[in-house]
């Protein structure tokens, strides 16, 4: 979980200046009850950055977990050597991107500016502005002249909106058009708090990268703080979330800019307005990489409910989520160690208040050394967004201690991700768990689908009652619509329930992948294919490619195409868009050919594009006429060959173009279909001028490029397929 970012030069100060910025806030500031002020957003700063701009403002949205009537700001200058100065702050609902309305000017001890020490800190006075829970508030802060550096949190998971350098003074606008360039981190501010709502108290989840939200869904609120916080609106009592991860973070060890939690548990949790209750979820740093034992991890977590304790709040421990496969890091020895850590926090002896079992969520019960499937984002220790949203299932709300009168049943769909397929049935089942102390009763389950698709349930959808630690099922079998675009839907249930003599609801939603089934492609597109286990489909304007394969190359041209012949002709141009690709290896391909036959490249003019899963755009050409792609001659010795032009990251969807003056060739990729990077230009002198009305074959191709994964196949799908005169 340790992480760089490029895109700055981060400013590390000593280790005396690191330490100051963790003392104890002020008096006036610590507390958690300080003139009802109730923390309901925050982000911990650890490091510092010169921007090298001037008469800037910065437009910061946030998401808050409770709401209330009245809202305060707090910024800090923690990690800097020099003052820094706030000369117009503002806060607003949000309106959309960096639009607003309503924007109310903040001041600070009466003041329309601040200036904030080296080191120091600063709340805004209170404003009065509604504040819906779970909304959407933006904070605009102006830096007059030069801004020197800024103090940040880095990884936001969230568009910041900046002015261009020169850009004054445009904390108070509505619109969003002076805000032109955009970063990704949270700067200078550190916490939103409100008043006059229905909380009482926050939640602060003290964590390392995987609380930050790392592999979540960016602009989506997808970190498990923000499910947790969803959750906990739904009671009477509801209580503010506060998100306190830092990627990287340790429980035993700090370093300057990340100090460790044991080093920043006063500033960033116990100093939080409100703050009632941490759930303390760390370790996988320690025992992966940071050299810690099991036992001085359990030391760690022992000093941290001690201190937490000696200021009355309560302390939820949760236990290490396994990481094998994660880089080299796991070992028998660490898992030992991850297991002691896991069953101290299962069976505490009162050190904590209650534990949340975040591996026993996630872990694949075939091998509980790993993440199952379902729950990974891809590089084993990192959930993805289904994952985020299994931890905070696993949060007993009960426990907490600071929420009341919270919904006694919740619903929950499974399969987590399903795949289904066109006109075919899939079984989605619907459990509702009681998980309160008291009996249910009139309890009903509906399902929500995308138009068009139908569901045929098995038995009943309700009950009459169910009692304490009960659960039901309701069974649906789901088809989607013979029409229906391949791609990702939202599949929804919501049950009813009598409690307390209230009406009470909980909902919960899946996403569900309509993939293709292999079937036949319209004229004018055909296929073929040199490499085993080709298979093909088509839906309207979309297609996919099923394909083995050892290579993609001079050595080994071994690919699955779906192609139309003549399509380009001497001056033109082929483009598609790879949706994705799946199965195989990280050297596995997707992406456009064309040639003066693809069905006999030996006949010359070929020349293919192609995304890698994981090692990026390759542009590849057989500028001799031996009908191969250029290569060394041989079967590549690493399991990333390079060849040609390209490389870089992968990225999907990924639009890829070839254009075609004659026999030269020019490549280019694009994000987003508009703006395109020029991979390369190649001469390719066997192309077919085009004589007599003829044109080069062009099409979609694929290959598993295999030769490290025997007997795999990849699944390439494209959304778009086009060529221009």
């Amino acid at each position: 979980m340790r992480s760089t970012r490029g895109t700055f030069a981060v400013l590390m100060l000593t280790v005396v200046a690191a330490l100051a910025a963790l003392l104890p806030a002020p008096p006036a500031e610590a507390g958690t009850r300080q003139h009802g002020w109730t923390g309901t957003w925050a982000t911990a700063q650890h490091a510092s950055y010169d921007p090298g701009t001037s008469e800037v403002t910065v437009r910061i949205p946030v998401h808050v977990s409770a709401g209330g009537t009245s809202v305060r700001i707090r910024l800090t200058n923690a990690f800097s050597d020099q003052p820094v100065t706030i000369g117009h702050a503002t806060v607003a609902r949000r309106a959309g991107g960096s639009s607003v309305s309503s924007p109310r000017d903040l001041t600070f001890g009466g003041e329309g500016t601040v200036t904030i020490p080296a080191g120091g800190q600063a709340a805004s006075d209170g404003v009065r502005i509604p504040v819906a829970a779970r909304s959407d508030l933006v904070v605009s802060l102006y830096f007059p002249g030069r801004l020197t550096h800024v103090s940040q949190h880095w990884m936001g998971l969230q568009t910041v909106y900046w002015t261009p350098d020169g850009g004054g003074d445009h904390a108070g606008d509505t619109g969003g058009d002076a805000f032109t360039t955009t970063d990704s981190t949270f700067p200078f501010l550190t916490g939103v708090d409100v008043r006059g709502g229905r909380a009482r108290g926050s939640v602060v989840a003290l964590g390392d990268s995987i609380t930050d939200g790392a592999a979540s869904t960016s602009d989506a609120n997808r970190r498990w703080p923000d499910y947790l916080a969803a959750r906990l609106s739904a009671c009477a009592s509801p209580a503010g979330v506060l998100n306190a991860g830092i990627s990287g973070n340790r429980i035993t060890a700090g370093i300057d800019g990340n100090p460790s939690a044991l080093q920043r548990l006063e500033r960033d949790v116990l100093s939080q307005p409100g703050a009632r209750t941490v759930i303390l979820f760390e370790g996988v740093n320690d025992l992966s990489w940071g050299g810690a034992t099991g036992d001085q991890v359990i030391d760690g977590m022992k000093e941290i409910a001690r201190r937490a304790h000696a200021r009355g709040l309560r302390v939820i421990g949760t236990t290490v989520v396994p990481y094998r496969g994660w880089g080299d890091y796991w070992t028998e020895a660490k898992e030992a160690d991850r297991q002691k850590v896991n069953t101290f926090v299962r069976d505490s002896g009162g050190v904590f208040d209650g534990y949340a079992d975040f591996d026993k969520a996630v872990r694949d019960p075939a091998d509980p050394t790993r993440y199952a499937a379902a729950f990974d984002s891809g590089d084993h220790l990192h959930p993805n967004d289904t994952g985020m949203k299994a931890f905070a299932d696993a949060v007993d709300l009960a426990v907490l201690g600071a929420a009341r009168d919270c919904p006694s049943a919740r619903v929950r769909l499974i399969p987590y991700r399903p795949s289904l397929h066109s006109g075919r049935s899939t079984e989605i089942t619907a459990t509702v768990t009681n998980s309160g102390t008291k009996v249910v009763t009139r309890v009903t389950t509906g399902l929500r689908l995308p138009d068009g698709w139908t569901a045929a349930v098995e038995g009943e959808t309700g009950s009459d009652s169910l009692a304490p630690g009960g659960s039901s099922i309701v069974t649906w079998r789901v088809t989607p619509s013979a029409d229906a675009a391949w791609g990702p839907y939202d599949i929804g249930v919501r049950t009813s329930y009598r409690q307390g003599g209230r009406t009470r609801r909980d909902t919960d939603s899946v996403t569900a992948d309509l993939t293709p089934v292999p079937s036949a492609v319209q004229l004018p597109y055909r296929t073929f294919a040199t490499a085993e286990a080709a298979q093909y489909a088509q839906n309207h304007g979309q297609f996919a490619i099923w394909a083995g394969g050892q290579d993609l190359a001079g050595w080994k041209d071994e690919k699955a195409a779906i192609h139309v012949p003549d399509a380009v002709p001497a001056s033109g141009s082929v483009t598609a868009r790879l949706v994705g690709q799946t199965g195989s290896g990280p050297s596995a391909k997707a992406g456009i050919a064309v040639a003066n036959d693809l069905t006999a490249p030996e006949n010359g003019g070929y020349a293919v594009l192609t995304m890698s899963r994981s090692y990026g755009v390759e542009f590849m050409t057989d500028s001799d006429g031996d009908g191969r792609l250029d290569t060394g001659g041989g079967p590549p010795a690493r399991a990333k060959p390079r060849v040609g032009e390209g490389g870089g990251s992968s990225y999907h969807p990924a639009w890829l173009r070839l254009t075609r003056e004659g026999t030269a060739y020019t490549a280019y990729a694009s994000t987003d279909g508009t703006s395109w990077q020029r991979i390369g230009t190649a001469t390719v002198p066997s192309a077919d001028d085009g004589a007599g009305g003829g044109g080069l074959d062009a099409g979609m191709v694929a290959s598993a490029v295999n030769l490290g994964h025997p007997d795999q196949t990849t699944t390439a799908v494209f959304d778009s397929f086009s060529t221009i005169d």
